[in-house]
């Protein structure tokens, strides 16, 4: 599969754009309208219905039952005869996705790794070596119960110490009780993990007492040398937690006060690759973009980590094709499987996916948008596979077990270790997550529309090309790393889910 090798400076002078010579289908670049002689290629097609922007014209005629084809793979078949200029979308193609797959390892030739030239950055480099892009303090609740408490606390202590550190920040969630097994021990590991990130310097676990998710039971799961950082406070053991509570953030600032940046290579970074709400150009512009910046970052020593499995059906084989060895391609094999699995024990089929803005946007399939989504990942070699609450083991690229959902996969690659979030955007969205969430816009009228939410505008590929424009965003992410605020942060976004996959006592 090409990576939008087309996106040259010529495209913003094409009508539609075609991703690879084998594709049977172009992106419109603007609405067009019946009657329109366009250009594709090497070649011109007369338009014969309209094809909004960003959506899919039929390069050729295809007859019913054909498979339909976009960067160089299949993302579905035609239900019905489709002639050249058509609009190709829900109502004449359909998923060829079905089922739990077999799949055999097969590598692919490693390709080079992108330069490792990249800004350096100022961070917070912590006792274990990693290094935090935020000195923040960070207020986590076992239980529902005292979500509010600890947002209470975090307020009022982010007024008493600013300045004194990065931001005081509680993270509320409904679960921590009336959990069992598995769905128990997920909510207990996403808390541990997030207890363990660089960005926080110091970290309140706010406890009720009678909670399934006890606060003992927790804290062994958070590494010896990182104990020292964290504090607990029993709500039902004290008389007033709201200053019990305060009186353990100030033990906490005045600790992490003490921390200052020091210069980090590119190659520090741990970035979390993520998209929400996808359009037409999300695979085109952003997507393809972010895969530079994770290629950057790996090529510099860094890492980098994928998620949202749902959103990689129809496009695993290119990940498993990068597997180090053959046990990374059985893990990512069993993750795949796994995944549908868990999608066909609720009675679901695989393929319910796209979204309906996803459908606005000009996605069709889910082939189309994972072939689109696993561009995020670069060309980097997997160098592991994590299940849901592990955190990050390899420098490279690591491949995570979470949903699509945005906030509880992004909560997922925070809790992974993703020191930012480099979340692309083809609809627009003002959530923000415990790391700095970069958003970034797959299309130019989005970044103008949304200037209040987006950071970056991708839209720009398009006329500049990708190397330009990956320039460009290496140098904000640097910036960014180095305490600039993203959107998100300016607007106060900043939240946590936690994927509950068990019944509820």
């Amino acid at each position: 599969m090409t990576q939008a090798t087309l996106l040259d400076r010529d495209a913003a002078l094409r009508d539609a754009l075609l991703l690879d010579p084998r594709d049977d289908v172009a992106v419109a670049l603007r609405a067009l309208a019946p009657g329109e002689r366009v250009a594709v290629g090497d070649g011109a097609v007369d338009v014969r219905a309209k094809v909004p922007f960003g959506h899919k014209l039929a390069r050729h005629a295809m007859a019913a039952g054909e498979v339909v084809r976009k960067f160089g793979w299949p993302i579905g078949r035609a239900k019905a005869a489709i002639a050249a200029g058509e609009h190709v979308h829900v109502h004449n193609l359909e998923t060829l996705l079905d089922g739990v797959e077999g799949y055999a390892w097969n590598p692919a030739p490693a390709e080079a790794a992108e330069p490792t030239a990249a800004p350096s950055f100022l961070g917070f480099r912590r006792e274990d070596g990693r290094v935090g892009t935020r000195n923040e303090i960070w207020v986590l609740p076992t239980v529902g119960c005292v979500g509010r408490t600890a947002q209470k606390i975090a307020a009022a202590a982010a007024a008493r110490h600013a300045g004194a550190v990065d931001g005081v920040n509680a993270f509320a969630h409904p679960f921590g009780c009336s959990q069992l097994g598995d769905d128990l021990a997920g909510t207990r590991a996403i808390l541990a993990a997030l207890a363990c990130h660089p960005n926080a310097g110091g970290v309140l676990l706010v406890g009720l007492g009678c909670e399934s998710n006890q606060l003992d039971r927790l804290i062994e799961e958070i590494p010896l040398e990182l104990r020292g950082r964290v504090r607990t406070l029993r709500a039902q053991g004290v008389e007033d937690e709201l200053e019990a509570g305060l009186a353990l953030v100030e033990e906490l600032v005045e600790v992490a006060g003490r921390a200052k940046r020091e210069p980090a290579g590119f190659g520090e970074l741990v970035i979390g690759l993520k998209c929400g709400g996808s359009d037409g150009f999300s695979g085109l512009t952003a997507n393809p973009l972010v895969g530079r910046m994770a290629d950057r970052a790996v090529g510099a020593g860094g890492s980098a980590i994928l998620s949202e499995i749902p959103e990689i059906f129809g496009a695993e084989r290119l990940l498993m094709a990068r597997a180090r060895d053959e046990r990374v391609f059985d893990a990512v094999v069993a993750l795949v499987n796994d995944f549908k699995l868990y999608f066909l024990a609720h009675g679901e089929p695989v393929s319910e996916n796209p979204s309906p803005g996803n459908l606005d946007g000009g996605i069709t399939t889910l082939e189309e948008k994972s072939l689109g989504a696993v561009q995020k990942a670069g060309k980097a070699s997997l160098q592991d596979v994590l299940r849901y609450g592990e955190r990050v083991r390899r420098r490279g690229l690591s491949l995570l077990e979470a949903p699509g959902n945005d906030a509880v996969s992004s909560t997922a690659l925070a809790a992974a270790g993703a020191t930012m979030i480099l979340f692309t955007t083809g609809r627009g969205t003002p959530l923000g997550f415990p790391v700095p969430t970069v958003k970034i816009a797959s299309n130019s009228d989005l970044a103008a529309r949304k200037k209040g939410w987006i950071d970056f505008d991708a839209g720009r590929v398009l006329s500049e090309g990708l190397d330009p424009a990956a320039d460009a965003l290496a140098t904000r992410i640097a910036a960014i790393a180095s305490g600039e605020e993203t959107a998100a942060e300016r607007n106060g976004e900043r939240e946590i889910a936690i994927w509950k996959r068990g019944v509820t006592l």
